[in-house]
């Protein structure tokens, strides 16, 4: 049994550097060019879908759990007035295709959950990660170009972190 299986959500959550990290991307970095299925099992190829506007790709510990789902919720629920500013949002997480579908099924989440199993798409961003668990944060990129990040992302004000973000550019 890995010791460190119990220690990596608490680690995701503090930043603890843990195997499987590395420093996150910084202002001004291309969207990294990584693939990955959404929670309908359709391969997302994150380099293209942000290649236009604005995309948000935000990354959480484990879907369906309390502050997992306030984060999502909080997107959800401000959904129109990101999508307004021409916003695509993508959550990330280390869960399966079948426990993204059921988490973007239950709270009615709008947006793709992409199912990063391997930790492919948080190692391209940087994105400690553990056990199964990734560090909750946040990335904003306009045209492919990361314009700002939040390494410690909130939970129910991650959408209006989001929006202030964009009116300060």
């Amino acid at each position: 049994m890995n010791p460190f299986k119990f220690l990596a959500p608490v680690a995701a959550v503090v930043g603890l550097t843990l195997p499987g990290s590395a420093e996150p991307i910084t202002e001004g970095s291309m969207m990294p060019s990584v693939s990955c299925p959404d929670q309908a099992g359709k391969d997302v190829k994150l380099e293209e879908a942000g290649a236009k506007g604005y995309t948000l790709v935000y990354f959480y510990p484990k879907a369906d759990t309390p502050g997992c789902t306030k984060q999502a919720c909080s997107l959800r629920d401000a959904y129109a007035k990101i999508t307004d500013k021409g916003v695509k949002v993508f959550g990330v997480s280390m869960d399966s295709i079948e426990a993204q579908k059921a988490f973007a099924e239950k709270y009615k989440l709008p947006f793709s959950l992409l199912a990063d199993k391997e930790g492919k798409v948080a190692d391209a961003f940087g994105v400690p990660h553990m056990a199964g668990f990734a560090k909750r944060q946040a990335f904003l990129f306009l045209d492919g170009k990361l314009v700002w990040r939040d390494l410690s992302a909130s939970t129910d004000q991650q959408a209006a972190d989001v929006l202030a973000a964009i009116e300060k550019k």
